[in-house]
């Protein structure tokens, strides 16, 4: 078994945990408020795709709409591993800094572009393929802003894995927040009828604006790579793996790459269930109020952002392995829960997505970071961006288009059997992956 990198040290203090710097918490927000406008983005695109759908893809028919926006919300999962990799592979031979600072710029541009980018009416077929084409541009440059910035966190702030996995959460949520917050009150002032208009552009240029901000706070971010001038991960890795090629270190953890991409798609599956497959199937077949439906999304990510506020202190007084193995076999009862909203019904949605909410909060806190435990700093960049790129985009980007066409074909039941079952093989992986490699920060 390899040893761990960073192995834990108690301080001083009461707790026996390592302080965070001021310095560290101004690096991280760095990297998390590009977190949160990530999913601010992804978030949006995936709550508004009726809209998207009416605009791009003009058919007459809701559901149908509805369906081909989401299949461009998959595309844009579909290229987060091809970027993961490539990128992944960039960070892990050149550095992190100009990685991050790329993808995040990219990201708010394509978002900026989606904003005002006119419709089918206006210039016909070249709308949806423009619009494709930013998708696959945010899906190339978020396949490692989430998994190299986790890395890159980790590597910043190296003895609280925990914290970092909170604080993160805290933006990542706070993003999701920002999403439904926002449709709620374009849709709360405008009214359904502007906000099918034009009223959904808005939230879109928001965020192609924010993205100037955090490249600003970007520039300042110290190089982690080992040998990249970096005083913090100079003597990070001890094992032989810090002596091999990158490609041969992934190669060797094979087995930590199957583990990352279940850890990653169990979570993205059972996640945007809630996040954007209930809320859909409300908006769309359901035919419920899109300003209460987006009430009640908001008041889920309220709940998820401060929760891990709450969280971010305490995460560590737990081993981080036991925190995901309880945490993700919870998620395996908890996901049929959904089978419950089977009809219109906003106070039953509101049930579901409460529940729902609790186990999103205990699970989403910790996954990024458990999934980068599993790889050594040498070529986590690489395989991490290639596992949670591919679990993104086989589970992830395909969650609420699976959910809303089993809905529409009568099978609705079969959806939490095929997310429970993603949440059971992300345990047994990476069990498997610890006891053959060891994990390489917490414990």
């Amino acid at each position: 078994m390899l040893k761990n990198e960073a192995p834990a040290e108690a301080v001083a203090g009461d707790t026996g945990l390592t302080p965070v710097t001021r310095r560290e918490r101004r690096h991280l927000l760095a990297l998390s408020w590009g977190h949160a406008l990530e999913w601010f983005d992804w978030a949006m695109f995936g709550l508004l795709s009726v809209y998207i759908g009416h605009a791009f893809f003009p058919s007459g028919n809701v559901v149908a709409e509805t369906l081909s926006a989401l299949a461009v919300f998959a595309v844009g999962f579909l290229a987060r591993p091809i970027g993961g990799v490539v990128f992944g592979f960039i960070a892990d031979k050149v550095g992190r800094k100009v990685i991050m600072i790329g993808a995040i710029g990219a990201i708010a541009g394509s978002s900026l572009l989606i904003g005002v980018l006119p419709g089918y009416e206006t210039i016909g077929i070249a709308a949806p393929i423009i619009l494709v084409t930013l998708r696959l541009i945010q899906g190339l440059s978020a396949g490692i802003e989430a998994p190299l910035g986790t890395a890159y966190a980790v590597e910043l702030v190296r003895d609280r894995p925990g914290y970092v996995a909170g604080f993160f959460s805290f933006f990542n949520n706070f993003g999701n927040l920002l999403a439904p917050l926002s449709a709620f009150t374009v849709s709360a002032v405008l009214g359904a009828q502007m906000m099918g208009d034009w009223g959904w552009r808005v939230p879109f240029i928001l965020g192609g604006l924010f993205g100037i901000v955090v490249l600003y706070l970007r520039r300042t971010l110290p190089e982690t790579l080992p040998g990249r001038s970096s005083e913090q991960v100079a003597n990070l890795e001890e094992d032989a793996s810090a002596r091999q090629g990158t490609w041969a270190t992934v190669r060797e953890h094979w087995l930590a790459i199957i583990a990352v991409i279940f850890i990653v798609g169990g979570m993205q599956s059972f996640m945007y269930a809630f996040l954007t497959g209930v809320p859909n199937l409300a908006n769309g077949p359901y035919g419920e109020n899109p300003t209460g439906v987006f009430a009640i999304s908001t008041g889920l990510s309220i709940f998820l952002t401060l929760g891990a506020l709450l969280l971010v202190p305490h995460i560590d007084k737990v081993k981080l392995s036991r925190w995901f193995v309880v945490g993700r076999l919870l998620t395996i009862p908890a996901i049929f829960l959904i089978l419950v909203y089977s009809g219109p019904g906003l106070g039953t949605m509101a049930f579901v997505m409460a529940i729902g909410g609790i186990l999103l909060l205990l699970n989403a806190t910790v996954f990024v970071v458990v999934a980068n435990s599993v790889l050594p700093a040498r070529a986590r960049g690489t395989g991490v961006g290639l596992g949670y790129g591919v679990g993104v985009a086989l589970f992830g980007g395909t969650s609420s288009y699976i959910l809303i066409w089993l809905q529409g074909h009568g099978a609705y039941w079969l959806f939490p059997v095929y997310v429970a079952a993603l949440c059971a093989l992300s345990v047994v992986f990476y069990l498997l992956s610890k006891r053959k490699h060891g994990i390489y920060f917490g414990r």
